[in-house]
Formats: structure tokens, sequence, C-alpha cells
């Protein structure tokens, strides 16, 4: 039932896999908001309700945007300082992308976004007191990786930076601009650097060495070391969800799970838990596009920190 990757350890020919038909799709941030609240899911995938972007998220996408630019540098240009130049322009491109990033910042107030753009800074500073990027070349930045599972299901997210190492070791590394992690932060993070490491396992045959998890605001790394046999169980749990996720379409039923991410979502006026009432549910719906969230436009790096 499960994509196997074809490896041939000759060199010789091998035959082309038979097509597939993929029937869905699911991201990383998707499947951990199923998790995380049916209901959730739903008011994003499905209902695809507005979201306002938050200061904290904004930051998240403009530090990953610089780091991302950091290493078209040469190496030895790779210092904090250069970092630090790269913000400003950085930002000036995100906002001319995404005009309603300007909205954060109250109108006539050179303090928010001057404040901003040094916190953002702090956060680089972060980075460089856990990695030298200067003895560093990335592999992949920002790069869109996929696979199919199950015959049908098609898994696909950006991963932050993959690093390969001259024996061909893989090790994912995803970029955090919250605070230290948390039990439910740092499940959710482990949960998308698995999704990268099965990805990456049926698509190069390679089980990443290290999935690493840089914290900046605390400068603290986090690594962790799949096995094979754990992506084999991991990727059972990814295709259950998705069943779970087209039953709970059929029966129209996506049920809130209160917990304490609860502060931080935009639909508590919408939701049972709080008072509310869902919006009736789409007569039709389509195949949701895991890249795509509630903002209408594709899923930026940073945007779930």
């Amino acid at each position: 039932m499960t994509a196997e990757p074809m490896i041939d350890s000759h060199g010789d020919q091998t035959a082309a896999p038979a097509p597939v038909t993929v029937r869905a799709s699911l991201s990383p941030s998707r499947a951990a908001d199923f998790k995380t609240c049916p209901l959730l899911y739903r008011f994003r995938s499905i209902d695809r309700l507005p979201e306002r972007p938050t200061v904290e998220q904004a930051r998240g996408t403009l530090v990953h945007a610089v780091l991302e630019r950091l290493f078209d540098l040469p190496a030895a240009a790779r210092t904090p300082e250069s970092a630090g130049d790269l913000v400003a322009p950085q930002w000036d491109r995100l906002v001319t992308e995404e005009p309603e990033l300007a909205t954060l910042f109250a109108d006539g107030d050179p303090v928010g976004p001057q404040e901003f753009l040094r916190s953002a800074t702090a956060l680089l500073d972060g980075y460089f007191a856990v990695e030298d990027p200067r003895r560093l070349e990335p592999a992949e930045r920002e790069a869109l990786i996929s696979a199919v599972v199950d015959d049908e299901l098609l898994i696909r997210g950006y991963l932050d930076r993959l690093d390969v190492a001259p024996d061909g070791a893989l090790r994912v590394v995803d970029y955090k601009t919250g605070g230290a992690p948390r039990e439910a932060f740092e499940a959710r993070a482990l949960f998308q650097l698995k999704f990268y490491a099965l990805v990456l396992w049926r698509t190069r045959g390679v089980v990443p060495r290290v999935l690493r998890l840089l914290y900046l605001k605390d400068a603290e790394v986090c690594d962790y070391a799949p096995d094979a046999d754990e992506l084999v169980r991991f990727e059972r749990t990814v295709v259950a969800l998705w069943r779970a996720i087209e039953q709970a379409t059929a029966r129209q039923d996506f049920r809130p799970r209160p917990s304490r991410l609860c502060d931080w979502c935009n639909h508590q006026a919408l939701c049972p838990s709080y008072g509310g009432t869902p919006p009736p549910f789409p007569v039709a719906v389509a195949v949701p596009d895991p890249l795509v969230d509630a903002r209408s436009r594709p899923v930026a790096p940073g945007a779930d920190e």
C-alpha cells in the first residue's frame, strides 16, 4: 500500500513505476491542524476563512527569508552584520508581495515597524549563537518536496533547509522563531519534521540521519534521529489521519477540541466551545490544496511559528 522507493545499487536502468492517481493531498501544517482540532482544519482548509496575519507570524516569515538569502552570499560574507543588513530589504519585499502585512502597525507609528525589525535582528543573533553559516553549504533551501503514499495520497511541504554530508547523510533543519519548546509545540514541530523525513525516505531511499530544530529566541538546538521502522509507523499514522479527514468531510462533522492552543485561534467567535456557530458547510468541497491556507495564498515559510 505504500509508495516504496526504487533503489538501484548497481546503476542499472529500472523500469519506471506504474503511474498513480493522486486523489488527495496533505501538508504537515494541515495535518497538524486536524490533530490539534478538527474544526480548525475545517475553518482553514474547507471554509477557507480569512485569518489576519500576526506580528509573530510576520516576524517568522521575515527571519526565514533572511536566512534563505544569507546563503546566497559567499561563505566568508555570512556574518551577523550581513544578516542584519538583509532585514529591512527583505521586509520591504514581503510587504510588496503581501500588502496586508503593512497593516500590522498603526498608521503613523514609526516605533512599531522599527521595533519589529529590531526584534527580527535579535532572532538572527540567536541563529549565529548556534550555527556558523560560513561552514555550511546547504543542498536545498525553502524547498518544496513531495511523495505519494498509500498509492493515492500526496504528502508535501516546504522544508527550511536540507544539508547533505559528503557520505550522503541527510540533515533536515527547521528554524523556529518562538521560545524554547514546550510540550504541545515540540510535538507539533517533531510531527512536521517526521513528515519531511518520510517524504525524503520515500523519494530518495535515505532516512535522514538528523532532524534538527533551531530555536532562535533561546539559541537552543533540538536534534532527533528517526529510523526506518519509526517512519513506517508514521506513514500509517499519516494515512489514518487522512482517512479520518475524509470521513469527517463525508459526514460534515468536524468537532472542536479545546486545548491551550485555543488562545491563539482566530475563529473563537465561530466555535461552539465558545458559544459560537460555524458557518453552513460548503455545498461542494473540492480537494484542498495543502499549500494554500486560510489567507488564500501559498503558506509562507515561518507562517506557522
